[in-house]
């Protein structure tokens, strides 16, 4: 439709980035509106952005500072625009003919379009006040959101029950039972039924998230779609490494018992007889900050999750983005709940790992300060989410050495002959020249945890390595 107007200046409509002042109209640039001083084809590009967003106004006549220069050729512009865009766009925009001070403006009103809208096979996309050219996974994603769906609700064709694990999904039954949060009868149904009920299937086809939460191999499907663990001791000193594979809930459970069992470090005493652990960061903290990596990722991207073990800092990492238009403020305000992958995060919630109304983070903070650190860093500027928890050098300094005061008893309480530190040392004094590869595939242990238990005798000053690391040989001390 094509609406044309000429209207005098005390009838000119200004949205809400215009106001007065002294009888003046101070105008700007933003999200819907921008301005040009004379027309070109090109231009059509911006309209494709608007319609693609939230709608806009293109005005043609007026300079970037915001001043009326007129065009010229406006009646024949007239006409000519709105053919242009039905026939470049497909899409049909609103043209009025407007007068300030004496000047004539065009104004292109360009509503927002629930389907996309290309540019002779380009996607572009008015975003703050600027347009870009959608490409890529950007592309995809945005694609997904104009047909009502999300990643990881699209049927993945090639994806049957037979690639689902029985143990994943009667895990996830064990766990809904527990939590209340499905339907007594659907628990007790079929696989098939289970997965209807969690939206997971549609006609003869699963979705992707079905892949990530009860396959197999997900990362057949769905490559990147694991998490990686590190302890570093500087940026580029890297200690030790674990990957964490398998169905989501499964790499959750291997997660969290990997940075407790093996990176984080606790300083522990005994009241009187029971043992007392305290981490150096809150353990439910990092859970929560976890499980939102691995619900908000984006796993279209092949990226894994990364999580950055220091001395005095966590950094979790991963391949996602706040909602559209949110800001840091808004996520770390109270706020509803808006996962990247609703299935996933739907499932995570009857399995009673989460709550339903976006509290996760609104947890990571009570918690931190339940633990008196300070409140974690989010960063949302480095191609995904990056949260770091971080305490203060001397804290960690005074945790370190603690810990190391009370390793001596914690090992040796630890070195009863069935025990995996018993069976170490068993195979130290026996052959005190068997390398750390030896060790671990003699205990069925990897070499990073190996590794771990040797450096925790170690420091306990229970063993000591003598000579070269290829050629020296292992001694016992207590």
């Amino acid at each position: 439709m094509v609406s044309i107007s000429k209207k005098p200046p005390s009838q000119i409509r200004h949205d809400a980035s215009a106001f007065s002042r002294k009888g003046s109209i101070v105008m700007s640039e933003h999200q819907q509106r921008e301005w040009k001083a004379a027309w070109r084809d090109d231009y059509l590009k911006w309209i494709c952005g608007f319609a693609n967003a939230e709608g806009g106004v293109l005005e043609i006549g007026r300079s970037d500072a915001g001043e009326p220069v007129g065009v010229p050729d406006a009646a024949r512009l007239l006409e000519e625009i709105p053919n242009k865009v039905r026939d470049v766009l497909g899409i049909m925009v609103d043209v009025n003919l407007r007068e300030e001070a004496g000047k004539s403006l065009l104004e292109i009103v360009v509503p927002a379009y629930p389907s996309p809208v290309s540019y002779k096979g380009e996607y572009h996309y008015r975003s703050g006040s600027t347009k870009q050219e959608l490409k890529g996974l950007a592309l995809s994603r945005f694609l997904l959101r104009k047909q009502g769906l999300h990643w990881d609700g699209v049927p993945l064709p090639g994806l049957s029950l037979d690639d689902c694990l029985p143990s994943a999904l009667q895990g996830f039954r064990a766990k809904a039972a527990r939590s209340g949060r499905v339907d007594e009868a659907v628990l007790h149904d079929s696989d098939t039924v289970l997965l209807a009920s969690l939206q997971l299937e549609e006609g003869q086809f699963l979705k992707r998230a079905t892949a990530l939460l009860f396959g197999a191999q997900p990362e057949r499907f769905v490559p990147g779609a694991y998490i990686k663990i590190g302890f570093f001791v500087t940026d580029d000193d890297l200690r030790y490494q674990d990957e964490v594979h398998g169905d989501l809930f499964a790499q959750v459970a291997k997660t969290l018992e990997l940075l407790y069992s093996k990176y984080l470090k606790a300083f522990i005493r005994y009241d009187g007889v029971q043992r007392v652990e305290r981490y150096l960061f809150p353990l439910q903290a990092l859970r929560e900050a976890l499980l939102n990596a691995v619900i908000h990722k984006d796993y279209a991207s092949g990226i894994p999750i990364q999580i950055s073990v220091y001395e005095n800092q966590i950094v979790i990492w991963n391949p996602g983005q706040l909602p559209e238009r949110w800001t840091q403020q808004q996520l770390l305000a109270k706020h509803p709940s808006h996962p990247f992958n609703p299935l996933l995060a739907s499932a995570f919630f009857r399995a009673g790992y989460v709550e339903a109304w976006g509290r996760g983070i609104e947890k990571i903070l009570s918690e931190c300060r339940g633990h008196d650190i300070p409140p974690p860093q989010f960063d949302s500027s480095l191609s995904g989410l990056m949260l770091t928890f971080q305490v203060d050098q001397t804290q960690a300094q005074e945790t370190t050495q603690e810990t190391t005061q009370e390793t001596t008893q914690e090992t040796t309480q630890e070195i009863s002959p069935g025990t995996v530190t018993g069976k170490i040392l068993a195979l130290l004094r026996q052959h005190p020249v068997i390398t750390r590869r030896e060790l671990a595939a003699r205990l069925g242990l990897s070499p990073d945890g190996a590794k771990y238990h040797l450096n925790k005798l170690k420091a306990a000053g229970v063993i000591r390595h003598v000579g070269p690391t290829k050629s020296g040989h292992w001694e016992v001390l207590k």
